[in-house]
């Protein structure tokens, strides 16, 4: 399902049989056919103790479980797909969306930020742009009258 990439050199694949498909009506406007074609498309998987997943390093499944745990429900990921008028179509956008969600999961931390100084140059063009904006506000002080 997934090509090699980064944090997963050798790809990754969900085999059929642990994914789930259930089809519904979609909601909103489709013209004759949108009470009688059920393209709206649920696909489920089984995250937690998944025999896919089994076969990863166990850094790489936790990490999947930890990044997937907020959009999952007793274990399951969900992914709901209706965009498109067929069955066929949301069927390859859900498996799409999956797709994307594991990659996003198994993609190695980004490095730590490490803290660095502003240099010399721009702290001195921030106190310079600071001194020109407050004497741009210094000369919108009240109006005083010079014959007086």
């Amino acid at each position: 399902m997934l090509a090699p990439g980064p944090g997963f050199r050798s790809g990754f694949v969900v085999p059929a049989g642990e994914l789930l498909e259930r089809f519904s009506r979609s909601s909103g406007p489709g013209g004759q056919g949108v009470n009688t074609t059920d393209s709206r498309v649920e696909l489920r998987w089984q995250v937690v103790g998944s025999p896919a997943l089994g076969r990863l390093p166990q850094a790489q499944r936790m990490r999947v479980e930890s990044t997937l745990a907020d959009r999952l429900v007793s274990g399951e990921l969900v992914i709901f797909a209706s965009e498109h008028r067929s069955q066929r179509q949301n069927r390859v956008a859900a498996r799409n969306r999956l797709a994307g969600a594991l990659r996003q999961a198994l993609l190695p931390p980004s490095p730590p930020r490490r803290a660095t100084r502003p240099t010399r140059g721009s702290q001195r063009r921030r106190l310079e742009a600071k001194k020109q904006r407050g004497s741009t506000k210094s000369g919108r002080g009240q109006v005083r009258d010079h014959d007086a």
